[in-house]
């Protein structure tokens, strides 16, 4: 299926370059923001959070402000039509008709995808369940690049909740695109990365190892991204509670880096990096937080009004053949095609790249 507009599912649908001028753009807007201001004059944005959200829903609401823009929207589903049972595609059909671009975050994976799919206006991912978050890796990415210089040549740590963090999970995808970068997976085994994520690393020929101490792998680290264990995407309170504290970076770890490591964090933080940190110059999430505004200023200029037609399913569906996630949109909305790449032994799911062996 084609949408009718240029979308942002995922940041791998575009090539290399796309990123790369994007970044440029939102320096060029952190520089002089002024000349910007007047750039979505008599536009409007639609936010459609269908879970709680800080710095992605405020942010994209800052910088469309920034831009002479509006904003609607809802940050609770439970204010809106949904709560009276509408389903995915009549909330964001209509929504789509009164805006000229959706940010739309949700607890299903590939809700974003089946949002696009019969919108009127540009779908920009804000988050889909644990599967992919977009537009926080272009905000690592621009943080990378103005500290780093570059965004190749990286020993890059990866810490906490790999199996459920979606900006990991995005951020790895991107990095693996870029030359001579090297992953240090750290997490328990329970929440390693899912190996859809390591079969991508694998195809770029990506180095990576995988371990289970911070204080091991401190040494090595150009950059170290923690994550928190997110409570949300447990089955129940003791699952996550055997989790919680394992990860804790603090001064005396810190001390084991490098001079010039940096340290980003997605955020929110729970208890996974000490207050203490925060005094350290090599301590960026808050800053990373605030490139957040610059980079989606860029991002809603570049995909505003962008009518070029966007290929979104390529696949194609298979006779009794369903998505074995629990959590993918097509599991819960019922009227979308499930379709899906492949057709010998393995196929892959278009929305929420969930891997099936057919029987």
């Amino acid at each position: 299926m084609i949408s009718k507009f240029q979308n942002l599912i995922d940041l791998n649908d575009y090539p290399v370059s796309w990123w790369d001028e994007l970044i440029e753009l939102g320096k060029k807007i952190k520089k002089n923001p002024e000349e910007y201001a007047h750039k979505c004059d008599g536009k409007i944005m639609g936010t459609l959070f269908y879970e709680p959200s800080t710095r992605t829903q405020m942010s994209f609401q800052t910088a469309m402000l920034r831009l002479g823009g509006r904003v609607i929207g809802f940050d609770n589903p439970e204010t809106s039509s949904v709560a009276k049972g509408e389903n995915l595609k009549d909330t964001t059909k209509i929504v789509s008709s009164y805006a000229d671009i959706m940010v739309m975050r949700n607890p299903l994976e590939g809700s974003a995808k089946a949002a696009a799919l019969t919108a009127d206006c540009p779908i920009i991912n804000a988050g889909d369940g644990k599967h992919l978050h977009p537009t926080q890796t272009l905000t690592d990415l621009l943080t990378l690049s103005e500290k780093k210089g570059r965004l190749g040549g990286l020993t890059v740590g990866v810490c906490g909740d790999l199996i459920n963090g979606r900006t990991v999970h995005s951020l790895l995808k991107a990095l693996s695109c870029y030359p001579d970068n090297t992953f240090v997976l750290i997490s328990t085994k329970e929440l390693r990365l899912p190996s859809y994520i390591k079969s991508i690393l694998k195809a770029t020929n990506s180095k990576y190892i995988e371990v289970e101490s911070l204080e091991e792998a401190m040494p090595m680290l150009d950059v170290l991204y923690m994550t928190r264990i997110q409570k949300e995407r447990f089955a129940s309170e003791i699952e996550y509670l055997s989790q919680k504290d394992i990860y804790i970076l603090d001064n005396r770890k810190l001390s084991l880096a490098k001079k010039d490591l940096i340290v980003l964090h997605p955020l929110p933080r729970v208890d996974e990096i000490a207050v203490e940190v925060d005094d350290d110059p090599r301590a960026l999430y808050f800053e990373q937080a605030k490139n957040g505004v610059f980079i989606r200023m860029a991002l809603v200029l570049t995909m505003i009004g962008n009518t070029n037609p966007q290929v979104l399913l390529k696949g194609k569906t298979h006779a009794g053949v369903c998505c074995k996630n629990p959590k993918c949109i097509t599991n819960h909305e019922q009227y979308l095609p499930k379709n899906f790449i492949g057709n010998g032994d393995t196929l892959e799911c278009e929305y929420c790249d969930e891997r099936l062996l057919r029987e």
